[in-house]
């Protein structure tokens, strides 16, 4: 269930993925998650908004505050209208890159966050999901 009006941020430049990334630390410490948490989710939404202004040609973030019987979470959409993930489970390897990083992104955003769901479409873009789930 949606706990608030979500917030959009764009991602297209460097300067947007530090918006990004202190849009995911507000929300987070507004949430009272604790410090290690909060650097997981920032951590998350970097690498994520690093791969959507990459591979993805750019696009947005969408950060939502979820709420289900006795938890909170933070709940981030990154979506671009990129060339999309020809092989989705190779991406997901660690290791695996396209590009000049350690190929540590989708794999290790995936770690750092209670749920993760990624959709690709070759040509359409890719749509990747992130909750952090803080108990109250």
């Amino acid at each position: 269930m949606l706990l608030q009006k979500a917030e959009i941020v764009p991602v297209r430049t460097d300067q947007d993925l530090v918006r990004a990334r202190h849009a995911a630390r507000e929300a987070a410490a507004r949430l009272g998650f604790s410090l290690v948490d909060q650097t997981k989710i920032v951590t998350a939404a970097s690498e994520l908004a690093r791969n959507t202004i990459i591979h993805g040609k750019g696009g947005t973030m969408t950060i939502d505050v979820l709420r289900e019987a006795a938890r909170v979470g933070l709940q981030m959409v990154f979506e671009d209208r990129g060339p999309g993930i020809v092989d989705l489970e190779l991406a997901l390897k660690d290791g695996y890159t396209t590009g000049k990083g350690l190929g540590l992104g989708l794999s290790g955003s995936k770690r750092l966050m209670s749920e993760f769901e990624v959709t690709s479409r070759v040509g359409e873009g890719t749509r990747v999901r992130v909750v952090r789930w803080k108990h109250t």
